[in-house]
């Protein structure tokens, strides 16, 4: 990866200082010291396996809606080259910005001509993973930090098969986005305008069902014998995870389930 000397960190620093349209990434950029400066600018925030990753703000070695949008057209590059008719799923988790993330790079998607399906709410890297599938898309988006503290966030890249891309894969899309400039080659669509006209697509009730579906199918555990009088304690890491997981116990009956709300049980949710 090729790292900036201090008068490139500089010009490039002044040129998102004459560039930036978000208010908030440019009150970031105002008040920035020179140590902040240089370890926000000094590289590009590096893409491989794992797809991007990386702390929240304002510069190229960093999460924001610019390094996502500039990603997300090098990745619409390799697919477009690969897939005659290309489409793509996003889902996103919990964690800040992640919603925009998603939103952003739906953008970028559908401004070159590929058919997006977006979840509607936050999913689990899973239902990401069963939607590439059951639409047939040459690739998915999960915006994700996964463990990662609260300041970072991340953009993973799945493949046709809902997996994450391969070395090879992944070598390929970063030499796209490395021909690429931040701010001039990155166009993007207007997001409802995109919705309205069926370039983005949200991902219905229909889909997230057959994967709850499929995950019950899963079960090892089977006839009227098997002990339920048990309790279940469970934490979503990041919250992406309750929606599904509440969602199967409930289905598969005879689970009570509570909320806890501050450290209160608040209730049952069901049984």
């Amino acid at each position: 990866m090729k790292l900036r000397s201090s008068e490139e960190i500089q010009a490039e620093y002044e040129r998102w200082l004459k560039s930036c349209s978000d208010k908030d990434l440019m009150r970031e950029l105002q008040s920035m010291e020179a140590s902040s400066v240089e370890d926000a600018f000094y590289r590009d925030l590096a893409f491989g396996t794992g797809g991007l990753r990386g702390i929240l703000g304002a510069g190229t070695n960093r999460m924001n809606i610019y390094t996502v949008a500039k990603a997300s057209k090098g990745l619409a590059d390799y697919i477009k080259r690969h897939f005659e008719h290309p489409s793509i799923a996003v889902s996103y988790d919990s964690r800040l910005k992640s919603d925009t993330f998603a939103r952003t790079a739906a953008e970028v998607f559908a401004s070159e001509g590929i058919k997006v399906f977006l979840y509607p709410a936050l999913m689990p890297t899973p239902c990401l993973s069963f939607a590439v599938r059951r639409f047939f898309c040459a690739a998915g988006i999960m915006v994700t930090a996964s463990h990662n503290p609260s300041r970072y966030n991340g953009y993973k890249v799945y493949g046709a098969d809902g997996c994450q891309i391969t070395e090879k894969a992944a070598e390929e899309i970063l030499a796209d986005i490395e021909k690429l400039d931040i701010f001039d080659d990155t166009p993007a669509a207007c997001f409802d305008a995109a919705v309205q006209d069926g370039r983005i697509s949200y991902i219905g009730e229909e889909c997230y069902t057959a994967y709850i579906e499929e995950v019950k199918k899963q079960s090892v555990l089977f006839g009227d014998e098997i002990r339920r009088d048990f309790a279940i304690v469970y934490s979503p890491l990041n919250g992406t995870g309750l929606k599904p997981v509440t969602r199967v116990l409930q289905d598969i009956k005879r689970i009570r389930l509570y909320q806890y709300h501050s450290g209160e049980r608040t209730g049952k949710t069901g049984w």
